[in-house]
């Protein structure tokens, strides 16, 4: 079932399982409030299990790092503004990936990690990546990074 988020009243739907639910939902609006200032998009999630292709384009696209994580996926989108497709995945434990893809070939490609307020630095990061602070009025505290693709996904 697909849920079109909120970022003026944010909500735990499809979140409830994650032990920092509160934060990963402010994180998940943050997102949602991006796309409808800068491009008027509404941000719509579904449940990771009803689109695997999204998740396994992200997957394949992370092993150009030899990342994986086994981590719960929750929910996932995929969307294509402005020229670019866009994909992200939530997972339990507070992790957001998203994808920035350009459909032009010279364009701008980068997946980006943030994380919920409250979750440790996966262990998988350790020592390959350096996290970046933002504070968000819905989110606390988001810690990022990220890598330029270099592929053709």
């Amino acid at each position: 079932m697909s849920y079109k988020v909120d970022f003026k009243e944010v909500s735990m739907v499809g979140l409830e399982s994650s032990p920092v639910a509160e934060t990963l939902a402010g994180l998940r609006a943050h997102e949602a409030r991006y796309f409808w200032n800068k491009f008027k998009h509404e941000y719509i999630t579904v449940p990771a299990n009803e689109d695997p292709e999204t998740f396994k384009w992200i997957e394949k696209i992370l092993e150009e790092r030899e990342l994986r994580f086994p981590y719960k996926p929750l929910e996932v989108t995929s969307f294509v503004v402005d020229g670019t497709k866009f994909a992200y995945v939530f997972f339990e434990n507070g992790l957001a990936i998203n994808v920035m893809y350009s459909l032009e070939e010279d364009g701008k490609r980068a997946v980006g990690f943030k994380l919920a307020e409250g979750m440790e630095i996966p262990k998988e990061f350790e020592g390959k990546f350096k996290f970046a602070r933002q504070k968000s009025a819905l989110a606390g505290v988001i810690r990022g990074s990220y890598f330029v693709i270099k592929g053709v996904y």
